[in-house]
């Protein structure tokens, strides 16, 4: 079989699946007898190669996807090097198939099957960038509210029991995405204990020092690491949309918020 034989069609229906050069593409089909699927997979194989060089870029960009369905939900990143490739349709499709595909695992912290990775070399070979799988978490069970920042930078996932209108779980979601401090749990019970041991010793040892008699000194530790429970747990802080009401109180009654999975691309 000579050059001539390879029939163009066949030819961009390789340049279309890998996004590679019209001659590299011809060569593959000539190498394996104008076999497509033969052909794919060598030049997958070959590029793969290259692009295990360059594993070593730093892939500073991406974005985050979150996809949901029925009682299980997952949020994850994936990173490029450049804007430019985390900005395009088919690399935030691609986060989004990662993500689709990772319901099928167990619920935790997502790792990569063998069809996932398979699925970032394609687009490694496409781009010619080091993309990579950088985190991710899936939840099961109640239902899900979520938000994903314009420039897909930010997104936040949440868990909860209960009816909630979608304006609400997405509001929520959006305090989650924009609160300072950001909150480090749903409420007091799930902060760290270290933590809020470190915190309340530091509460208690400045009360014993303010001279105070013990019973009000006892009383300003309180206060003080109550004021740390509102600052960093999400029901304890102030809604972002209206900072007259807590999380907490926006919250239909009957709603109980189980988790909640803030990303943000680098962070």
């Amino acid at each position: 079989m000579t050059t001539a034989d390879i029939d163009a069609k066949l030819v961009m229906a390789l340049r279309t699946a890998t996004g590679l050069g019209f001659g590299d593409c011809r060569k593959a089909l000539l190498e394996t007898g104008a076999d497509l699927g033969k052909a794919e997979a060598l030049l997958r194989e070959r590029l793969k190669g290259k692009m295990d060089t360059r594993s070593d870029r730093a892939a500073g960009e991406g974005c985050i996807a979150i996809v949901t369905d029925g009682a299980k939900a997952a949020i994850l990143e994936v990173r490029s090097e450049t804007d430019f490739t985390a900005k395009n349709d088919e690399f935030r499709a691609l986060a989004k198939e990662l993500a689709a595909k990772s319901l099928a695992a167990a619920a935790g912290a997502i790792s990569m099957s063998a069809e996932m990775t398979a699925a970032i070399d394609r687009l490694r070979a496409k781009t010619g960038e080091n993309i990579s799988f950088a985190r991710g978490s899936r939840l099961d069970g109640g239902s899900f509210g979520s938000y994903t920042h314009h420039d897909g930078k930010v997104g936040v996932l949440l868990q909860f029991e209960g009816e909630m209108p979608a304006e609400i779980s997405t509001g929520v979601c959006q305090h989650i995405a924009a609160a300072v401090p950001t909150p480090m749990a749903v409420d007091q019970h799930g902060l760290p204990a270290d933590i809020v041991e470190a915190k309340r010793a530091e509460a208690i040892k400045e009360a014993a020092e303010s001279g105070k008699p013990a019973q009000i000194a006892e009383k300003m530790a309180e206060g003080k690491v109550r004021k740390f429970f509102e600052e960093t747990t999400l029901l304890g802080q102030k809604f972002v949309k209206d900072d007259k009401k807590s999380v907490r109180e926006i919250l239909p009654k009957g709603v109980v918020i189980k988790a909640f999975v803030r990303m943000r691309v680098g962070g």
